[in-house]
């Protein structure tokens, strides 16, 4: 797993590592050391009540490490005194140590910036490289779609399906989980990988999300981190999906797996690391048993879970 460390004051960091393709409608199924110098800043005089002033603690300037590049993320800490913060426009969740998850989509521009607004009226702007990733694109010579999208009564049934996904994904929770060095849900054969892509007589169609395992059916899966189970299809499978099972990390990071024969959660529960969640499947849309795991941050930008985790055993 790469690394990449920006540090202007000392910390430390736990560090993380992170189905076939579907209509473009289903939201799911749809993924060296570099020193950081900010531009100089203005720092004010000492005012008259300076010195009763407090100082407040923490590094001059962003601290972070993770994977810089396209479907990766960084876990960090903001600079002292910083009031808001935010990812391009993205805005940082800072908790009370002033620590923060951030991630770039599997299309995010290399030039990315971390800004951060201090109390004391300052901006400090730290500019971040993410770098471009080569991914396995499959020419096809046949135009997108024959024979037309989906059909109005296919979307009747999906639209409430789709408004579950993303109301659950836009819920916050108090979850830690964003914090842990990630393991597998389950090891086995890799038999899709996040952000392939088939383009259709130059027509790109939708990139694969998500990373599949196939380690046979009705093997057990775990939660890869704690959380927050914030939807799951126990009785009634997605169309695409099928038992689809949703677990909120924190810090707007949340981890989906699809095509679950069992569900062995419901809505609301808090898992631990390691924690058993169901059994693998080939329920929804599938061409075969295994695992659709696919990682998204602020409900939008999708990551890959092989920058998440470490090589398999």
């Amino acid at each position: 797993m790469s690394l990449i460390v920006r540090l202007a004051a000392p910390f430390a960091l736990t560090l993380v590592a992170a189905c076939a393709i579907v209509p473009r409608a289903d939201d799911v199924a749809q993924a060296e050391e570099q020193a950081v110098t900010p531009a100089p800043l203005s720092v004010p005089g000492p005012s008259a009540n300076s010195a009763t002033e407090p100082t407040p603690a923490g590094p001059v300037t962003f601290v972070f490490s993770g994977e810089l590049t396209q479907g990766g993320w960084i876990r960090g800490q903001v600079p002292a005194g910083t009031r808001s913060a935010k990812l391009g426009e993205e805005p940082l969740v800072i908790d009370e140590d002033g620590r923060f998850f951030a991630a770039f989509d599997r299309d995010a521009s290399p030039d990315a910036e971390l800004t951060a607004t201090l109390v004391d009226g300052r901006t400090i702007r730290v500019p971040v490289s993410v770098s471009p990733r080569a991914w396995n694109l499959e020419h096809i010579n046949a135009p997108l779609r024959p024979g037309g999208g989906s059909s109005e009564a296919f979307m009747r049934r999906r639209r409430p399906e789709l408004d579950a996904i993303w109301a659950a994904r836009e819920q916050a929770t108090d979850a830690q989980g964003w914090r842990q060095d990630f393991i597998w849900p389950v090891e086995g054969r890799i038999s899709g990988r996040f952000g392939s892509q088939r383009i259709y007589q130059g027509e790109p169609g939708s990139y694969h999300s998500g990373l599949d395992i196939a380690p046979g059916a009705g093997t057990p899966f775990v939660a890869p981190a704690d959380g927050v189970v914030v939807l799951a299809a126990r009785d009634a499978p997605f169309s695409l999906e099928g038992h689809l099972l949703i677990i909120d990390h924190g810090q707007g990071l949340n981890s989906a797996f699809l095509h679950a024969q069992r569900l062995d959660v419901v809505e609301g529960d808090r898992v631990t690391q390691g924690q058993q969640l169901g059994l693998v499947g080939a329920t929804g849309r599938v061409t075969g048993p295994h695992l659709h795991w696919s990682i998204k941050w602020h409900n939008g930008a999708r990551l890959d879970p092989l920058l998440f985790v470490d090589p398999q055993s």
